[in-house]
């Protein structure tokens, strides 16, 4: 399977945050979001071929104090391997956290499924993006996905919030999916820089107060600033 890295940090988003983990990014993804801040995992997919037992073995080396592993993307449910590797994994002792889109949906070893669905927010431009435009939008929204891992995994969901006005999307889509534990529901600002975040911050997290969600922070930003490797 194709991977763009693997590294240990620290988790910086969602219920785990600051908990040293190894991170997975595979390479590759079905959508095309306008504000992805990891293009060589999505837009351009970049990397070198993996087997499994490769990246087992390369998670260990650099594991440091980590027990936890987040395989990231991209988008992490695409690859055929992905099934062997969680199990691998698994039998290595880690915990596992995938985080994707939610559009595709597998059955494999996974403790924390951290599911961020996408909205219009994410509609990637036409001069940018061309016909994956009109695919973006055909395949971003699946409830019935969504549900499926809800009701089979642990699960978050976490949504990228960018203006006020987002949040009535997310609103009636919640409606769908009910989830029973509104702490699970995670709002995160839009952004790659700290006046990004902190802007977005002052309106967002009183919504969060408001409707019972939780406020989640780009920590790793905070911590490293938006670079690869973090």
């Amino acid at each position: 399977m194709l991977i763009s890295e693997i590294y240990q940090s620290r988790q910086g988003e969602g219920i785990l945050t600051g908990t040293p983990s190894v991170f997975v990014r595979t390479s590759g993804c079905n959508l095309r979001c306008g504000f992805c801040d990891t293009p060589f995992a999505s837009w351009q997919p970049e990397g070198e071929p993996f087997t499994v037992e490769e990246i087992v073995s390369r998670i260990n080396d650099v594991k440091a104090d980590a027990r936890h592993v987040v395989i990231t993307g991209g988008e992490p449910m695409l690859p055929r391997e992905i099934n062997q590797l969680c199990s691998e994994i698994k039998c290595a002792g880690f915990h596992i956290t995938i985080e994707t889109a939610g559009t595709i949906f597998q059955s494999l070893d996974c403790d924390l499924m951290s599911i961020s669905p996408k909205f219009s927010n994410s509609d990637p431009q036409e001069s940018r993006a061309g016909e994956w435009v009109k695919r973006h939008r055909a395949t971003r929204n699946r409830p019935d996905v969504v549900l499926h891992l809800m009701e089979t995994y642990g699960y978050q969901l976490k949504f990228v919030i960018d203006i006020p006005s987002d949040l009535d999307e997310i609103l009636e889509y919640l409606k769908l999916v009910n989830p029973n534990d509104k702490s699970r529901v995670l709002l995160m600002p839009q952004g790659v820089t700290l006046d990004e975040l902190e802007s977005r911050r002052q309106w967002l997290e009183p919504v969060c107060q408001k409707y019972g969600f939780s406020f989640c922070p780009r920590m790793h930003i905070q911590w490293y600033g938006n670079k690869r490797g973090t």
